[in-house]
């Protein structure tokens, strides 16, 4: 009698799991999306690749324009931008109507030329001076980047760096002087220097953008010098 008891206990256990497997069964297919017939259009649509993502060398060469958009605005006061005072720059080396002579190009030395700056204002911390190539495809690549020069310097000797100053990655992944290599026809160069308001502190070999966005935020003082260089 027990077992026919126990038995009958799992037979209706039985039916009622089988009843409940039905009913979510029922359930899914009420809820799944059905199939729709596939039907021959007779044309097929032409492939479209997805769109592809801007690539990390655009998107710092983007972010590297804008720095240099605002670069020469540093902050007074609140944040507030000020315009950078004007300094002077020259250079004994471009002599003859602001050419670079080929001694500082990859066509000879491959060393940097003498600079000469006069003009940094009241304030200044500490000094920077860029080398870029306003005629490159891609604007702007940096031949050089030295930043945290004494603010009593005025000059940068031939083939030298300033003691205690710091050198930058430049465009070609170096920290030094890479020599403009104009090819196919003349290139403008400029030499830009910049007073700083602070020093960087950053270390030698620091990432370009890391420095140019630390130098255009402390500018309170910029002065140029645009020589052209020839094959």
């Amino acid at each position: 009698m027990t077992s026919g008891q126990g038995g009958i206990h799992r037979a209706r256990g039985g039916s009622r799991t089988g009843q409940h497997r039905g009913s979510l069964r029922s359930q899914w297919h009420g809820l799944a999306p059905r199939r729709q017939p596939h039907r021959p259009t007779g044309r097929r649509q032409p492939h479209r690749p997805a769109p592809r993502r801007p690539s990390r060398c655009w998107a710092v060469v983007l972010a590297l324009a804008a720095a240099l958009t605002v670069a020469g605005c540093g902050q007074a006061g609140q944040g507030a931008p000020v315009a950078p005072r004007a300094m002077s720059v020259s250079s004994e080396a471009f002599f003859s109507q602001n050419i670079l002579p080929q001694r500082y190009t990859c066509h000879g030395a491959r060393i940097n030329p003498p600079l000469d700056w006069s003009g940094a204002p009241a304030g200044t911390k500490s000094l920077a001076v860029i080398v870029d190539d306003s005629s490159a495809p891609i604007t702007p690549f940096i031949y050089w980047l030295v930043f945290d020069i004494q603010p009593g310097t005025t000059d940068i000797q031939e083939d030298a760096v300033p003691i205690g100053a710091r050198q930058a990655l430049n465009s070609a992944d170096t920290a030094a002087y890479d020599p403009p290599c104009p090819g196919g026809h003349s290139h403008s160069y400029r030499f830009t220097v910049y007073a700083l308001n602070r020093t960087l502190t950053l270390p030698n070999g620091a990432p370009l953008l890391e420095v140019w966005t630390a130098i255009a935020d402390a500018t309170i003082g910029r002065g140029r010098i645009v020589v052209t260089g020839y094959p």
